[in-house]
């Protein structure tokens, strides 16, 4: 007899790495999960790209177009019950590449982590057994003013809701992936189930250096001493007069009861590893408009070169100097790519996009290779309508599905123990 699957929900679904990683793609009928609802709303756009992609993808999704905000204001709630909720919740306002506006819980997407706390508190008795989230790894130091503060409040909020939480910081390339993508990862586990009795009852430092989930699916050694403390339990006081001066938050940690615990930690990996070369196309495949041309060369060359600029502050109206360090180019074939950003497509002369030399030749990346590069299936992104402009952002935009992939294989067995 066949378990019955997980079933999942999946908020902020962009074109549905999630889902492939929990169910693959396509589904397998001996899947462990089942996506029962989703959600996607880019409110900058008046066209929803993403859900084009993921509506062709997943005919038969039940695919929710609208505003997750308003969904949850409404207080109407026709969700189904699910067993694990997940998303990359918007990460822009954490994001170390927003450096002129790092506002955190306070910017228009950094504010969407009160509508899950909302949903949370919305569902009650139903809300889902476990969490899994994932964001960049400077939300542990969020907001720039305040460092610590944002993650201290979702801690909070998951704790106040009787979740117990581990968290760690995952970089992609550590465990044979050919992308340096590093991001942090929160799994929760509500009281009364079977995890939330193991964690209670195992010591703080085995479960986050042997026996929790993130490190049975990604192995670590500990480099330094845990350290402990308790958070406060008002979210309000937290967002008021939080302060961070001991580094509460490492690379690896937990929190049950209001009681946290943190530590540093090291991969221990010695399996395959994967690197941006592995990823390319054959050279026929690439249309000529990748290539760039011998006299943007050195327009290139600038871009990516190091700066020093004195600028003055907008907040404070004090100069300062704002510095850039040297960016590859071209990217190294033989080492993981750099962190994937949105601005990957189009012609356009732009630092953050992967420039490579093959056949001596220059050329940005074509959107399989980008694909590739997070573990999606090559051209999943293409469909009617949609641009390789988009496709590019689609995936800057994404995560390494790999990753998930072995998350959710390991939250599954425990589940199933």
């Amino acid at each position: 007899m066949s378990k019955t699957p997980i079933r999942v929900v999946e908020l902020f679904a962009g074109v549905g790495g999630f889902r492939i990683a929990l169910e693959d793609y396509p589904k397998k009928k001996s899947s462990d999960f089942e996506v029962v609802w989703s959600n996607q709303f880019e409110p900058r756009t008046k066209k929803q790209h993403a859900n084009i992609v993921y509506k062709n993808r997943f005919l038969d999704a039940n695919h929710s177009e609208e505003n997750f905000e308003n969904i949850v204001s409404s207080g109407i709630c026709n969700i189904p019950k699910h067993d694990l909720l997940v998303g990359g919740f918007p990460c822009q306002d954490f994001s170390i590449a927003n450096r002129t506006a790092n506002k955190g819980l306070d910017g228009k997407k950094g504010k969407l982590w009160w509508s899950i706390e909302t949903f949370l508190k919305q569902l009650k008795n139903d809300a889902p057994d476990y969490l899994l989230l994932e964001n960049v790894d400077r939300l542990l130091l969020s907001p720039s003013f305040q460092r610590g503060r944002d993650f201290a409040v979702i801690l909070t909020s998951l704790n106040n809701l009787g979740y117990a939480v581990e968290w760690r910081v995952i970089n992609a390339a550590d465990y044979g992936f050919p992308q340096r993508r590093r991001r942090v990862f929160i799994l929760g586990y509500r009281k009364g189930t079977a995890l939330y009795k193991k964690l209670k009852n195992t010591n703080p430092k085995d479960w986050l250096i042997q026996e929790g989930i993130t490190a049975k699916a990604f192995p670590v050694t500990s480099t330094d001493s845990a350290i402990s403390g308790i958070i406060p339990n008002s979210t309000e006081k937290i967002m008021n007069s939080f302060s961070n001066k001991n580094n509460r938050f490492k690379k690896v940690g937990l929190i049950i009861n209001g009681m946290y615990y943190t530590q540093n930690i090291k991969p221990k990996y010695d399996g395959k590893k994967t690197t941006l070369g592995d990823v390319l196309l054959d050279k026929k495949l690439i249309p000529e408009s990748f290539y760039i041309k011998e006299e943007d060369i050195p327009k290139w060359k600038i871009c990516k070169g190091a700066k020093s600029i004195h600028r003055i502050s907008k907040y404070t109206g004090k100069p300062y100097i704002y510095r850039e360090g040297n960016v590859p180019f071209p990217d190294k074939l033989d080492k993981p790519a750099r962190t994937m950003l949105t601005r990957e497509g189009g012609t356009y002369i732009a630092r953050e996009k992967h420039v490579i030399k093959v056949n001596g030749r220059y050329r940005r990346l074509h959107p399989i290779e980008l694909e590739r590069l997070n573990g999606f299936p090559d051209d999943f992104t293409k469909c009617d309508g949609i641009t390789d402009i988009q496709r590019a952002f689609f995936m800057g935009n994404a995560l390494v599905i790999g990753i998930i992939e072995k998350l959710g294989k390991e939250l599954s067995k425990a589940v199933s123990c």
